[in-house]
């Protein structure tokens, strides 16, 4: 079943995406009280005001603009070079108020869009990626689409202000769930060959996406997209796996907020299957902070 509202999937709908879903922690940060900010979400050790400098400090970072150079990281939290420049931001910024932060995005995300529109670059044009390797500007786009609307619905969860759960961006991250399903099924949550998996997102984004596990040529469990209860080669029916749950639920899962047991979800076949398809479904966690 195709998502509704779709993702888009030109450069032109994805920089919108990507532009509204920015605007949306703006607006968000400008109706906060100052006390709103200090707020504390379900990132661990994150308040509202962590997460919209995390997008500051991402998309500065993207742009290859100077960084604060001040606010060491605890060098037994940092992962990566790219953790390690987040914790810095968001050191640097401690003293802030909120709406300081919030005047930053602002300013910044309208020089960061003119900037990305008027890039000579399409979405197969290969760039290098945040942790060093090579990516292309259309996935790169995608993945700070789907990160920041997750910061947008952090920032909502945190203020009780639910909202953009039907929007493009909102779409673009149940796409990438979706698409990441055949290796998340093998890799991270051992289904067996002749078993497939299916996630039925209800809405707001309304989406079914699967994948079936086969034995590869090498013996070994392969992850396929699913797009039947079949088996194509074998032409036998799949034991298949329902995980039925909201677009508010995958998120919150799929970010490493909630855990399977913090989950509303509903599990039409095998519960044990399902409940380790959600186990393994965190693909999205934070980093610690500094």
């Amino acid at each position: 079943m195709p998502l509704h509202p779709a993702a888009p999937d030109d450069q032109g709908g994805l920089l919108d995406a990507f532009e509204q879903v920015v605007q949306a922690i703006v607006d968000l940060g400008w109706a906060c009280r100052e006390d709103d900010f200090e707020k504390p979400t379900e990132c661990p050790g994150w308040t509202v005001k962590d997460h919209i400098v995390k997008v500051v400090a991402t998309e500065k970072a993207f742009s290859a603009l100077p960084r604060e150079p001040h606010g060491p990281a605890n060098p037994a939290e940092v992962r990566n070079q790219f953790n390690r420049m987040v914790d810095l931001e968001l050191a640097a910024r401690r003293t802030w108020t909120g709406r300081s932060v919030v005047s930053e995005l602002a300013d910044f995300h309208q020089h960061r869009m003119s900037q990305l529109r008027s890039l000579d670059v399409d979405l197969d044009t290969e760039i290098a990626g945040f942790f060093g390797a090579r990516t292309t500007f259309g996935d790169q786009l995608r993945a700070q689409i789907a990160e920041t609307w997750v910061h947008e619905q952090d920032a909502r969860t945190a203020l009780d202000r639910p909202g953009d759960l039907d929007s493009p961006a909102a779409a673009v991250f149940t796409a990438a769930i979706l698409d990441a399903l055949p290796v998340v099924a093998v890799r991270d949550a051992g289904i067996e060959p002749g078993h497939a998996v299916v996630l039925d997102v209800t809405g707001p984004v309304l989406a079914r996406g699967g994948a079936r596990v086969v034995q590869g040529a090498d013996g070994e469990p392969v992850g396929e997209q699913l797009f039947s209860g079949q088996d194509p080669e074998a032409g036998e029916p799949l034991e298949v796996t329902t995980v039925q749950l909201t677009t508010e639920a995958l998120t919150r899962r799929a970010a490493g907020r909630r855990s399977t047991d913090q989950t509303h979800f509903t599990v039409l076949g095998d519960e044990a299957t399902g409940r380790r398809l959600l186990d393994a479904l965190d693909v999205l966690s934070p980093a610690p902070t500094a």
